[in-house]
């Protein structure tokens, strides 16, 4: 791990008493909800397109069994092009 993700993982783990519930939002383009939908199949995405319609907010609740659960979701999300973390 990088100094930033060690940083992140010591974050997480002085906030949260694992499991947790640990919420994720992000923004996609419109094309790349599916992917969003399919790295988070077991939980629910709530979607909410801009009002332009050129981009979706998505949040997606998870019950997180550890700091390291959360931190290889973001790694899966970071491979869709242009997603932005919030």
């Amino acid at each position: 791990m990088d100094h930033a993700t060690d940083s992140f993982k010591e974050k997480l783990d002085t906030t949260y008493s694992f499991p947790a519930l640990y919420m994720f939002k992000f923004i996609v383009r419109p094309d790349q909800v599916g992917q969003i939908e399919k790295q988070f199949s077991e939980h629910e995405v709530i979607l909410k397109p801009s009002s332009g319609g050129k981009y979706v907010s998505t949040t997606i609740k998870i019950m997180a069994s550890s700091s390291d659960e959360i931190i290889e979701h973001y790694k899966e999300a970071a491979k869709i092009e242009g997603i932005i973390s919030l």
